[in-house]
């Protein structure tokens, strides 16, 4: 799979408590026949979980799936009462069998809906009178598929759920039910997600052993939510400002710099680098009085990624600059040296100005200082969790190596969507196909372009060495994107489940562009 251009070569959430479940309680206060106390959430190994879980799929699996009707007349309290966000209110236990009967059960050789419980989004709340359990309210979300005569099943709408239930002479039985916030298949950016909660995401990212992760949600231009998952060493877990080395998401650091200055009109995209620096070992090269920030910036300059790569471990041309494409580190590095020579300032230095304190990016940097919290930091595994040695950098690398996290990444990436503070004519120029590197898949400056038709497009960078595994996915038109992290080797496994689950359909065709 190709998920970037660094990627492919080596391929808890920050949750701001919300009141809403408890207002979802409150709601239900009123329809409840007896008062109760709530007590904590239900482990899921508990006898009342799982018997909860049992009644949930005798009222779908066996009931609704099924179109049984005695089991849903069985199951269903004769005090029942039906809310719904688009189909109103059910009062009745006799009007929910009949719509049910003369809807979706009428023809069901013909016509069919399947609901489908999401693994890992399912809570449960006991309910007491004094010391006697009486209920439970049970929380979660549900995905709908429909099947119509001779078609394959089609994934319809997934929604939350909260529904009450009570113990009647020993039975239990199906007081109340809501269903809510429905997102159709046709809603825009919206597709079958992989993950639909976050216990199911991080039970998933345990189970394919990813010792931490992150993401970044960015919607509408605004850093919608942080997520973090797993645990930084045994018992404790990664905290919302984990630190991640996140390799060669360096890169478009320093494009960015780098295009700060030709908007200011400080630099050329086009002016021999020579005039500022020239690498000792290709001083007798003619070809190195050809290259240009614009052939580093679109990976043209004819080096290998690193220069150890060659058998002399110096650097060399292996093609004249601007006639082809090939990844290279080592071009970053060179445009760094030019410009610090120009400008008099190291790296670091010119991105603190630039774009680290103007963002307020306060966890970001290009090397290890007194400032990094290494409590906070991710270090790096192998695939079977083992754990690396953590290479700490005192200098600045203009291709690896950049230490962030999610949050301060995603006001990086939040910039870029705005336009970075540049020109009209140099975000276009920095958006624009300079070179197809793969069908749909161009660089620009400092960014891969992914074509995904209609004049829509996501810009993209990935980070992969060994560790640790990073990349990023934003669409300036619609202003979504998405930011991930990883701390192991093969990370990069993680990135299609996410990219479909929090980029919708957009997702979607970035997934189908990389595995073409």
């Amino acid at each position: 799979m190709y998920f970037g251009c660094n990627a492919i070569r080596h391929m808890r959430t920050k949750v701001k408590t919300t009141s809403a479940k408890w207002k979802i309680l409150l709601l239900l206060l009123p329809f409840l026949s007896v008062p109760f106390v709530i007590r904590a959430q239900e482990p899921t190994t508990s006898a009342l979980y799982k018997e909860i879980k049992h009644q949930d799929s005798l009222l779908f699996n066996v009931g609704f799936n099924t179109c049984n009707l005695p089991q849903f007349e069985h199951i269903v309290s004769n005090d029942f009462e039906f809310y719904h966000d688009k189909g109103g209110i059910t009062s009745s236990k006799a009007e929910f069998i009949l719509s049910f009967k003369n809807g979706l059960c009428k023809s069901p050789s013909t016509y069919q809906s399947r609901r489908e419980l999401v693994s890992g989004s399912m809570e449960v709340f006991p309910l007491y009178k004094g010391n006697v359990l009486y209920g439970a309210i049970q929380t979660g979300r549900h995905r709908f598929y429909e099947k119509s005569a001779g078609k394959a099943e089609t994934y319809a709408s997934i929604a939350r759920f909260t529904h009450v239930w009570q113990l009647e002479n020993g039975a239990w039985k199906f007081l109340r039910g809501l269903s809510y916030d429905h997102l159709a298949s046709n809603t825009p950016n919206m597709g079958a997600p992989a993950f639909t909660s976050d216990a199911e995401a991080e039970q998933w990212l345990k189970e394919n052993k990813f010792p931490a992760a992150a993401i970044g949600i960015i919607k509408e231009g605004k850093l919608q939510q942080i997520k973090v998952f797993g645990e930084l060493k045994n018992g404790t877990p990664a905290p919302y400002n984990t630190i991640f080395n996140v390799a060669s998401l360096a890169k478009p650091v320093t494009a960015m710099v780098t295009l700060k200055l030709v908007n200011a009109g400080k630099w050329n995209l086009d002016e021999p680098l020579y005039k500022y620096w020239t690498d000792p070992d290709i001083a007798n090269d003619p070809r190195s009085k050809k290259l240009t920030t614009r052939h580093v910036l679109t990976h043209q300059t004819g080096f290998p990624n690193w220069r150890w790569m060659n058998e002399s471990k110096k650097l060399a041309f292996q093609f004249d600059p601007g006639t082809k494409y090939q990844y290279s580190g080592e071009g970053m590095e060179y445009l760094r040296r030019a410009l610090e020579k120009k400008f008099h300032r190291t790296l670091d230095q010119l991105a603190d100005s630039l774009i680290f304190k103007p963002l307020a990016m306060k966890d970001t940097r290009f090397f290890w200082d007194k400032k990094v919290d290494e409590s906070r930091f991710a270090r790096w595994h192998d695939a079977k969790g083992g754990v690396y040695e953590t290479y700490k950098n005192t200098t600045a690398n203009a291709a690896d190596d950049l230490l962030t996290t999610i949050e301060d990444y995603s006001k990086f990436m939040i910039s870029i969507m705005n336009g970075a503070g540049l020109s009209n004519q140099n975000f276009n120029e920095m958006v624009s196909h300079q070179l197809k590197t793969k069908d749909d898949i161009y660089f620009g400056l400092g960014l891969e372009v992914f074509d995904l038709g209609n004049g829509e497009y996501a810009l993209s960078h990935g980070g992969s060495d060994k560790g640790t595994s990073a990349i990023f996915f934003i669409l300036p038109k619609t202003k979504d994107g998405l930011v991930i992290f990883t701390n192991v080797d093969d990370g990069y496994r993680s990135y299609d489940r996410l990219i479909k689950t929090y980029l919708g359909k957009s997702g979607q065709k970035l997934v189908d562009i990389a595995m073409k």
